[in-house]
């Protein structure tokens, strides 16, 4: 199997191993350790089911690991966290270890890959260059980004939202490739241009709901949502994770909703809209109560 030129920077030396957690050696050790037991697993007379998974197969695990990542995140659980990191760290384990029996490459070969990429796109840390901002090192690593694409002989792109993956969660795709355009200058000048243009939107949506188009109402809905994008961006929250926070406090609410209703002896089927209402105003009561929040909050 090929492999790619070791690391011509020692990072056992002190310009790499400067200020070293001592657990480094441990958790060298416990990868070690994952990587054999996943060896172990796909290896002949062991386990039925992780010899039978694919690289295809072992996708859908791969996002919705992450996705429990991302709630441990939330949920501020971090023993959860503790535990959904590990089921994570196993995903990349186990692809490589698909491809290393196909000789592709390596677990090895994608430490060592992302080893070098942090020490060449870090030159303000590794090497001479300076970078003052966290906007410094962003203009810095697209930079060094493009010319890898360049040395590498990738064609150049047809347009600067290539980078960004279609295959993306829609939101996310949506804040990354408007942020690309706002690099380039194709941006509001401020707020208020985003918020007349969401009013512009609903009003749009308003029309196709009244024509009952359904094309044309999928398609406003579509620009009403990006253009929500773009106001979240322009407030520096994560689409995503606002949309996913909400939808925590959905469930939360509905949740006590629920117990209510079961607790008078109710049927949710059978529960007046109004009285759902009246518990749904306690639920967020409750929650701020919890939570220690005070003012008033948007339904």
């Amino acid at each position: 199997m090929a492999r790619r030129p070791l690391l011509a920077m020692q990072f056992a030396s002190p310009r790499y191993s400067r200020d070293m957690p001592e657990s480094i050696d441990d958790a060298g050790e416990k990868f070690r350790e994952l990587v054999s037991l996943m060896a172990r697993l796909r290896a002949p007379g062991g386990c039925p089911w992780d010899r039978k998974q694919t690289f295809d197969s072992i996708k859908p695990y791969t996002l919705e690991e992450t996705y429990e990542v991302l709630d441990a995140i939330d949920s501020r659980d971090w023993a959860g966290l503790t535990e959904e990191l590990g089921d994570l760290m196993l995903q990349p384990v186990f692809l490589a270890a698909i491809a290393e029996e196909q000789g592709l490459f390596s677990i090895a070969d994608s430490l060592q890959a992302i080893n070098e990429k942090l020490v060449r796109r870090h030159p303000h840390i590794f090497g001479s260059a300076t970078a003052e901002t966290a906007e410094d090192v962003k203009t810095r690593w697209d930079q060094i980004k493009a010319q890898e694409k360049t040395a590498a002989g990738a064609p150049p792109a047809g347009s600067i939202l290539e980078s960004t993956p279609r295959s993306l969660p829609a939101l996310v795709e949506a804040h990354k490739i408007s942020a690309r355009a706002a690099e380039v200058g194709f941006e509001w000048p401020n707020v208020d241009g985003v918020l007349e243009k969401l009013i512009e939107e609903s009003r749009e949506l308003s029309e196709a709901a009244a024509r009952n188009d359904a094309r044309e109402i999928e398609h406003e809905i579509g620009d009403l949502l990006f253009t929500l994008v773009n106001l979240a961006r322009f407030h520096s929250i994560d689409p995503e994770q606002a949309l996913r926070k909400t939808n925590a406090r959905f469930r939360q609410r509905f949740a006590f909703l629920e117990q209510k209703i079961a607790e008078e002896g109710g049927e949710l089927r059978e529960t007046s809209l109004d009285r759902m209402e009246e518990l749904w105003q306690e639920a967020k009561t409750h929650e701020k109560a919890v939570l220690g929040l005070a003012g008033p909050e948007p339904r």
